[in-house]
């Protein structure tokens, strides 16, 4: 039998078991894939705790990396033996084996190895859209990103560096802030100790920036708003803090015609073509060097519970991954 993390209830990491599952055959247009690594994401915790709503019982977790063992009818872009990552699935990859929608499967380059793509594929895939898409980063900008030191973080700040950005990053404590540093920040803010609104302000000469990539949410929006230069947008990929509470929509007209966007992965790529672009820009990316993926921590994929709690208590940094 194959074993999975399941949660029949919604809570704490005390609701995830670890449970025999059957998994059966692939039906049309589906895969079975024996995975490898399993990426751990602040996404999987608001699935879990209920904000995400999910019908019960349920899996968890959208990114892994691991070998095609077979494939239904009609499935042409994959075959059994293939490795293979993903990072925008249905809810399910905190398993040794599972179904999925073969078109949401990218075949890993060489150089690429498991543990890595794990590691990328929703994080790297989450900063493709986020500077490619939903505010282009170009030359010569100089953008703020909160939770600098996080999976998305390191990922973004090194690319947005690549791309020629000028990135001032946030981060709760000193060793975040080295992390961060040393991934392409050009200035790191401790917030825990000095107000980004007036260090951004510092920072840019009073110009602000263009663009907030924001995943803290409650505690950092309002502020993301006042760092931003007129005409400016803030991202609003997450809300580790909590959830923003309602926007008075004068306040955007107030502080200089500003743009509010809720960008998710599942939105930027539902169609395959769209998946397949954005992961080979992330690929390629990765493969030249300019953006480097490690993984800070590895936990077994049965001790998810342990994992969450310490994601959640912010005792992890960069990318984790649950090895099968």
């Amino acid at each position: 039998m194959t074993h999975a993390i399941r949660f029949h209830r919604t809570g704490g990491p005390e609701v995830l078991v670890w449970e025999e599952v059957s998994v059966g055959k692939p039906g049309p247009g589906e895969a079975r894939v024996r995975h490898t690594a399993v990426g751990l994401n602040f996404v999987d915790i608001y699935n879990r705790s209920g904000l995400y709503p999910a019908q019960l019982p349920s899996g968890l977790g959208s990114e892994a990396a691991g070998v095609v063992e077979e494939v239904g009818p009609g499935v042409t872009d994959v075959k059994p033996g293939d490795r293979v990552a993903y990072g925008a699935s249905p809810l399910g990859a905190y398993s040794e084996a599972r179904l999925i929608p073969a078109d949401r499967l990218l075949k890993l380059p060489d150089g690429v190895d498991d543990k890595t793509a794990a590691a990328m594929m929703l994080k790297g895939l989450t900063t493709q859209y986020l500077i490619r898409q939903t505010y282009r980063v170009k030359a010569g900008d100089t953008i703020l990103l909160h939770a600098a030191a996080g999976g998305v973080g390191l990922i973004l700040s090194q690319w947005a560096k690549h791309l020629g950005a000028t990135v001032i990053g946030t981060v709760s404590n000193d060793e975040k802030a080295k992390l961060a540093k040393a991934h392409g920040c050009d200035h790191v803010i401790i917030y825990s100790r000095e107000d980004f609104v007036k260090r951004v302000d510092e920072i840019t000469g009073g110009k602000k920036v263009p663009v907030v990539y924001d995943s803290v949410g409650k505690d950092t929006f309002l502020k993301s708003l006042d760092c931003l230069a007129p005409l400016g947008v803030v991202a609003l990929f997450g809300q580790s803090s909590g959830a923003v509470e309602p926007l008075n929509l004068g306040l955007l007209a107030q502080k200089g015609s500003l743009y509010v966007t809720r960008p998710t992965l599942f939105t930027y790529a539902a169609k395959r073509e769209n998946l397949v672009a954005m992961a080979n820009e992330l690929f390629d990316v990765v493969k030249s060097g300019a953006v480097k993926i490690e993984v800070h921590q590895t936990y077994a994929l049965k001790d998810a519970a342990k994992a969450h709690a310490d994601l959640a208590a912010r005792k992890t940094i960069g990318s984790t991954v649950l090895t099968v």
